[in-house]
C-alpha cells in the first residue's frame, strides 16, 4: 500500500520525498504551491478543500510548502505562490498563479482536461 489515499476528499500534503509518487498515482492532480507566510496562499486554503470534497474521485488536491520542500520548487520553477500545479497522466500541464475565487480556479483546472 503506498503513502496515499486512493479517493482524498480533501488536499493530501506532498512533500520532496513523495511528490513524485503522488504524480504517479493519481491521474489528475493540482497541487497547492504555498507557505505560511504568504496571506494569499491562506486565502486559497478553504477554496482547495471545498474543492476536493466536491470533486472527490475526479480531482485530487495536494498542498506543498516550498519553504520546506525547495527542491520540488525548484524543479518546477516555483518563482511566484500560490502556484497551483496541474498534472494530469504524470506529466505537468500547466500552472495556475495567484489567489482567486472557487469557480475561477476550477474553470481554469478543467481546461487543462
Amino acid at each position: 500500500m503506498g503513502t496515499f489515499a486512493e479517493n482524498p476528499d480533501s488536499p493530501i500534503v506532498v512533500t520532496d520525498s513523495t511528490m513524485d509518487e503522488a504524480v504517479a498515482k493519481y491521474p489528475f492532480l493540482v497541487v497547492d504551491c504555498w507557505a505560511e507566510w504568504c496571506g494569499p496562499c491562506k486565502m486559497m486554503g478553504p477554496v482547495l478543500e471545498k474543492l476536493a470534497k466536491d470533486h472527490q474521485g475526479d480531482i485530487v488536491f495536494a498542498k506543498l510548502d516550498v519553504d520546506s520542500n525547495n527542491r520540488t520548487a525548484a524543479k518546477f520553477g516555483i518563482r511566484s505562490i500560490p502556484d497551483l500545479l496541474v498534472f494530469k497522466n504524470g506529466k505537468k500541464v500547466g500552472d495556475i498563479i495567484g489567489a482567486m475565487p472557487e469557480q475561477m480556479v476550477l474553470a481554469k483546472i478543467n481546461a487543462y482536461r
